[in-house]
């Protein structure tokens, strides 16, 4: 019935558990939408799929239980296989970024908010706002007026739309923590704006501290995995002069680094993976690995 009175030819839907849930989607047969997965959580189509204009859209509804909120992101984290071509999702998350985007109520926990940023960090996603008081760039997202729902129906306009740069995101590592340079990096990097700046002094630090430990990764700290084979390799050549000469310090050397770096990776891949109830006492990179990208 909602189907014909609104004109649509074609239709997909996830159907409800109990009383509770379900998805649907419509659209009309002049758009060239194939669906491609659904699940309770999403209904994941590809548009024009075959030409060179493809893009991908995902309807999605977050679990209301905040005990399932973890599966609800997993699922999310799944469909984030086609890096390269456009993406747009939409829908209820069921769950905000920032506390200003909530009236009312108990005040949002932190630790929930940051997992649902971290997701749409690794999928890539940017907000593209709204019409209203606040909105990010121009009216691309309309809220509709409805009467029968607490759900305000969306109107997406994508003629016009500009995609600005993506600027990477800073995040801190702990493996810089075994570099002495680390310390005296960040002290001279913090101590270079004084108080003269006033209000701003403490955003400008932490933004001058994240520039210059940035160039300081990329640039002196180095790429560990990289350096790890270029070691492996130089290794492997030292061990044969070694039986030629005799010489064993440079083979001494260079595992000594080898295992340095290996903890550097170790504690890469345990601060990617979350796993905040296993501490040091295991070191088993590929565990923390599997965890970090959800490859159990």
């Amino acid at each position: 019935m909602i189907q014909a009175n609104l004109g649509f030819e074609h239709k997909w839907v996830v159907p409800r558990v109990g009383h509770g849930g379900g998805l649907v989607l419509f659209w009309r047969s002049s758009v060239n939408l194939v669906v491609m997965d659904s699940s309770n959580y999403y209904i994941d189509t590809w548009i024009d799929k075959g030409t060179s204009n493809k893009w991908r859209f995902t309807g999605f509804y977050g679990e209301p239980e905040t005990s399932r909120w973890s599966e609800a992101w997993d699922s999310l984290r799944t469909l984030n296989h086609h890096p390269k071509v456009p993406w747009m999702y939409a829908g209820d998350f069921n769950e905000i970024i920032r506390q200003e985007e909530k009236l009312g109520g108990a005040i949002q926990h932190h630790g929930q908010m940051q997992l649902f940023r971290d997701v749409l960090d690794k999928c890539g996603f940017l907000d593209l706002g709204f019409e209203g008081n606040r909105f990010t760039w121009s009216t691309i997202v309309h809220h509709l007026h409805c009467n029968s729902s607490d759900h305000l129906p969306l109107c997406i306009n994508l003629s016009g739309l500009e995609i600005p740069p993506r600027k990477k995101v800073f995040r801190f590592k702990e493996m810089w923590l075994s570099d002495v340079r680390y310390a005296e990096l960040v002290e001279a990097s913090w101590s270079s704006y004084s108080h003269r700046y006033g209000d701003d002094a403490i955003i400008k630090k932490v933004e001058r501290c994240g520039r210059d430990l940035a160039w300081w990764n990329h640039n002196v700290f180095g790429n560990v995995r990289k350096e790890l084979t270029k070691k492996k390799e130089m290794l492997v050549i030292a061990e044969n002069e070694a039986q030629v000469h005799g010489q064993n310090a440079r083979v001494k050397a260079l595992k000594e680094e080898i295992n340095s770096l290996l903890d550097k990776k170790a504690h890469m891949w345990s601060q990617r993976s979350h796993t905040l109830w296993l501490k040091n006492v295991d070191n088993n990179t590929k565990f923390f690995h599997c965890r970090a990208t959800r490859r159990f």
